[in-house]
């Protein structure tokens, strides 16, 4: 290497060493593995709408055989992962927090919600027909709307979230958002029949409560009004700071409904564009007044 080179190696390491705000994860135990976190994600997809996603046409005792072999890898590929990330802030020295077996238990759980997670999906695709007259089929739905597969990768999200499996659930909807643009939390509470159409755009922040059947357009957000601080000037984190959407509820494209104070009743229908930041009773419209257009034809500008 040239000069240039070796300078600026040595500069790199000696930054790695010195004080300030810490961005290296060099002296203590490994993080979860991104790559092999999303193939996790890849094999449940496939789990949980089988024929859409890699092997076709099986049935009978080859379809049992693969799904118990998915199942099998999936058991001692999140035990692995689950155990990385409970386990990744202690130092390489330390001893873990979580045992093989506590991490292990953790993952059968969640693989044992499968079914559950899979009977509330079907409610979604079902939603997505119903509410989307331009769907053909529910195999259009399945094999291409991007936001059931933003909604199937939060739901699978928020069932580790639930386990308080840290990183993991960030990591698969991080991913489903870089993919749709559709960024889910997985800490959001979502009902089942839930539809976004669209999609791109939309964004749910953590503390989000959304009830059934409720159907969102593109460019939604269901944000934060304002960060409270504490007396040194810190955010206070785990308060309710996103909306809560009751029943029934449509939001159309670029709507922004803010705060954790905020409930939009059930039934309500809430226009584009439309700034929200109190609440709504139940079957309530609300709208923005018509823009003041103004149209120019081509005679008009030639005169």
């Amino acid at each position: 290497m040239n000069d240039k080179i070796l300078q600026a190696t040595s500069a790199l390491l000696e930054s790695y060493m010195t004080g300030g705000v810490k961005i290296h994860h060099l002296d203590r135990r490994p993080l979860p593995a991104h790559a092999e976190v999303i193939r996790v994600l890849t094999t449940l997809h496939e789990l949980l709408f089988p024929g859409y996603i890699g092997a076709q046409g099986l049935t009978g005792t080859a379809l049992r055989l693969h799904v118990e072999a998915r199942m099998a890898w999936l058991y001692e590929a999140l035990t692995e992962q689950i155990s990385r990330a409970i386990n990744h802030g202690k130092k390489i020295e330390d001893a873990c927090d979580v045992t093989d077996r506590a991490a292990a238990d953790c993952a059968a759980e969640f693989l044992a919600r499968l079914p559950e997670v899979r009977a509330t999906l079907a409610t979604d695709v079902q939603a997505a027909y119903d509410g989307d007259p331009a769907a053909g089929c529910f195999d259009e739905i399945i094999f291409s709307y991007p936001g059931l597969y933003a909604i199937t990768t939060y739901r699978l999200a928020h069932e580790l979230h639930r386990l308080r499996v840290p990183l993991m659930p960030r990591i698969m909807t991080e991913h489903a958002h870089h993919r749709t643009g559709i960024d889910i939390h997985p800490g959001t509470q979502i009902g089942a029949r839930f539809f976004i159409d669209h999609g791109t755009g939309v964004v749910i922040g953590g503390t989000a409560q959304i009830g059934t059947n409720v159907k969102l357009y593109q460019g939604v957000t269901l944000g934060a009004f304002s960060f409270d601080k504490d007396s040194k000037g810190e955010l206070i984190r785990n308060t309710k700071r996103h909306p809560t959407i009751e029943d029934d509820v449509v939001i159309y494209a670029g709507a922004t409904i803010l705060g954790g104070d905020t409930v939009i009743g059930r039934g309500s229908i809430i226009g584009g564009n439309v700034w929200l930041t109190h609440s709504i009773p139940p079957g309530t419209h609300v709208r923005q007044e018509a823009p003041n257009l103004r149209i120019v034809t081509p005679d008009q500008l030639v005169s």
